[in-house]
């Protein structure tokens, strides 16, 4: 099982690579399931893995000259946080209940990846208010990033191309170097009650680290769309499969304490409440693609 649990991790680098996202989709039923870690292990060793792995790439898109150091910086900072606080928030809830909301997650993004981008979502010009809206967003994300232990960057792309006026390689650039960022803040949350195995994410790291570097060249090779697909599938149906097991476990054991659970609760419905309410308020008009928005200087803002 564990030649099969590293192949497995080449996978997850793989996804990392090609998509610029995913990687803890995969890596937290990886280390569930094939490494027989508990929930909040598993959620807590696989934002280290996904920091490590999402290091590499933003060091080669940085190298490139994608890299928008200002714009990281303003989504990155409430981001950190945002996953720090749901680090903490996490260490009293119920290992069932994250493995859920997790499960719900990997559902939509399989739903959002199968489908794809109807049209090139762009704005007419850069919002005034586009710092705020990105730093609110940051928030968002990381608060799920460190509870749930999912990178975000299926929702740190569309923010940055809608709100920042980044074209999509700039997008992905920078949504890396963000994803380091909360992955390390929602560790630094987990660390302080979890127990981790360093030398397992160590190796896990390095061959998702070798898979990313594969998922690179994979782009000029496979036809993205094809493969978007065929990996939303499985994604889906890894998430169906965790929803699915882990329902019947929570209504059996955090039924009795769920008055004890509820605030904890209430803090998840306001993040994905508060980030559907970002989401569509970040919708624009159609228009030709502006440039770059310079936060670092202030302009736009």
């Amino acid at each position: 099982m564990i030649l099969v649990g590293l192949g497995l991790s080449v996978l997850v680098g793989v996804s990392l690579g090609f998509f610029g996202g995913g990687g803890s989709i995969l890596t937290v039923p990886l280390l569930l399931y094939v490494f027989g870690l508990d929930p909040k292990e598993a959620i807590g060793s696989s934002l280290l893995i996904v920091a490590a792995a999402s290091a590499v790439g933003a060091l080669r898109h940085w190298q490139a000259g994608n890299v928008q150091l200002g714009t990281a910086a303003i989504f990155g900072a409430t981001g950190i946080v945002g996953a720090y606080a749901g680090g903490r928030v996490s260490e009293s809830m119920n290992g069932g209940i994250l493995l859920l909301l997790f499960a719900c997650v990997m559902i939509l993004t399989s739903i959002a990846m199968w489908r794809g981008r109807r049209g090139r979502v762009e704005v007419i010009e850069p919002a005034p208010r586009g710092a705020y809206m990105l730093a609110l967003q940051g928030l968002l994300v990381g608060a799920f990033t460190g509870l749930v232990g999912a990178g975000g960057g299926f929702l740190i792309v569309p923010a940055l191309a809608l709100w920042a006026g980044l074209a999509m390689p700039a997008a992905v650039a920078t949504s890396l170097v963000i994803i380091v960022a909360n992955s390390l803040a929602g560790f630094s949350g987990y660390v302080a009650h979890v127990s981790i195995d360093y030398g397992l994410v160590a190796l896990i790291s390095v061959c998702a680290v070798g898979g990313s570097l594969i998922g690179t060249r994979l782009t000029r090779l496979i036809s993205p769309a094809s493969l978007r697909r065929s990996f939303g599938a499985l994604v889906f149906l890894m998430g169906a499969g965790i929803l699915l097991r882990e329902a019947k476990l929570v209504v059996d054991t955090a039924g009795p304490a769920l008055p004890e659970t509820l605030p904890q609760l209430v803090f998840v419905a306001l993040v994905l409440l508060g980030g559907v309410m970002a989401g569509r308020a970040s919708r624009g008009p159609l228009g030709p693609s502006p440039e770059p928005v310079d936060f670092a200087s202030g302009e736009g803002i």
